[in-house]
């Protein structure tokens, strides 16, 4: 099969890294990728936003399948115009996609399928959002309504903090994301991620992963698109997975479909874990980054044929073959990072690492430039190994941190840590 793959972030290397070992791959091309995806698969310059231009592409290139990366073509309709045209994709369509591109959405659906989440309130102007916020009290969590990047929520831990970043979305900081802000309960417990594959009737766990957001040691400082992940997460038992997808995922997805808008792809259920009861924090519509890195490494060639059983429908006799093993990745990035971060720095070192399928260095925000692997993002690189214990998985991974020689580069060295105690 020819396969094109949407993106351009490490989240995209996974895919295409473990697209690649499935022997139905005859000729995978990335759009728009990145240099170390060049590195093992054709890219192509395309603006993966225009639907007509992903189609025409397509065509003429004798595609086969779509795997669609981020969700901003999602909710933009690029699968939709895909699928008009007759090609095989795997993502949602744009209204199935809005299960990550509003927040207002999400709660909606929730309430309609009694999926226990947080309490929230709506509001589509600062004042009655700043009277919401006073009357609630800290701490308390305000979210930009629309795509933000991973970036448009703020856990605000006192009232002024609260006021403040309602002021900060309503004046523009997020963009047209921030035109509608959804302030929500604080939930206490610990947070983890279950990615379940959707064929718009059927619904099949793939894997759990842990995220780290902030961008210090100890989930210290600002929010960030996510610093390293691990998987399995251990808080979330096959207890409360079962639990989750009986009371929160299989619900939705019912409500989707009575709706006339069945969810088709990967389903991210971001889940606050206390006492043993999983509530719903948010969807995302896509795989995670960097959870994605994770998950990819540990199910390997299986991946393409599990996403093009749920774009075919045939989820149902589908089932996973989990090892007994574990994996983590660690972010490299730009110092400065979440902030403003410089471009261009040289990174040295990554021809010496081992790639195989338990050491892997995937790329997020890296360009060649005249033969120089250059950083040009602020997550810039996933350092992702597998072992047969979590802290085998942590030592490996920060064996090869240690041999990138990248001084404009950091890194937390604590991922794992909820896990390993």
């Amino acid at each position: 099969m020819n396969i094109l793959i949407l993106g351009s972030g490490g989240r995209e290397h996974a895919l295409a890294w473990a697209t690649l070992q499935n022997p139905k791959c005859d000729k995978l091309i990335v759009a728009p990728g990145n240099a170390g995806i060049a590195q093992i698969a054709d890219c192509a310059s395309l603006d993966i936003m225009e639907g007509a231009a992903v189609v025409n592409f397509c065509e003429e290139n004798s595609i086969d399948f779509v795997i669609v990366g981020p969700e901003a073509p999602l909710a933009a309709g690029v699968a939709d115009d895909l699928r008009n045209a007759g090609f095989r994709v795997f993502g949602p369509s744009a209204a199935a996609a809005k299960l990550e591109a509003s927040k207002a959405f999400t709660k909606e659906i929730c309430d309609a399928a009694g999926a226990p989440t947080a309490g929230y309130g709506h509001f589509t102007e600062a004042e009655a959002a700043r009277a919401y916020v006073k009357a609630q009290g800290a701490p308390i969590v305000i979210k930009a309504d629309g795509l933000a990047a991973g970036k448009g929520v703020i856990i605000a831990m006192t009232e002024a903090e609260a006021l403040a970043a309602v002021d900060e979305m309503f004046d523009g900081a997020f963009g047209d994301a921030g035109a509608e802000v959804v302030i929500e309960e604080f939930m206490e417990g610990e947070e983890a991620s279950f990615f379940v594959l959707c064929d718009g009737e059927n619904v099949l766990p793939i894997g759990t992963a842990q995220d780290h957001k902030r961008v210090g040691d100890g989930d210290t400082g600002p929010n960030t698109g996510g610093m390293g992940a691990y998987s399995p997460a251990p808080v979330l038992t096959d207890a409360i997975a079962e639990k989750a997808l009986t009371e929160i995922i299989r619900p939705t997805m019912a409500e989707m479909a009575r709706r006339g808008m069945p969810y088709q792809g990967v389903l991210y259920a971001g889940l606050m874990i206390k006492d043993g009861q999983p509530r719903l924090v948010e969807y995302n519509v896509r795989f995670g980054d960097p959870e994605c890195q994770v998950l990819m490494m540990r199910l390997g060639a299986q991946a393409f044929d599990l996403m093009h059983a749920a774009a075919d429908g045939r989820l149902a006799g589908m089932r996973v073959n989990w090892g007994a093993d574990h994996a983590i990745t660690v972010v490299m990035a730009a110092q400065g990072y979440p902030g403003s971060y410089k471009k261009g720095s040289e990174i040295k070192g990554l021809e010496a690492l081992p790639e195989d399928s338990r050491n892997m260095v995937f790329h997020a925000g890296t360009t060649l430039k005249d033969g120089v692997m250059t950083a040009t993002g602020g997550r810039v690189l996933n350092v992702t190994a597998r072992g047969d214990t979590l802290a085998e998985a942590q030592a490996r991974a920060y064996a090869m941190v240690d041999q990138i020689d990248w001084p404009e580069g950091f890194c937390r060295r604590d991922i794992g840590w909820r896990a390993l105690g």
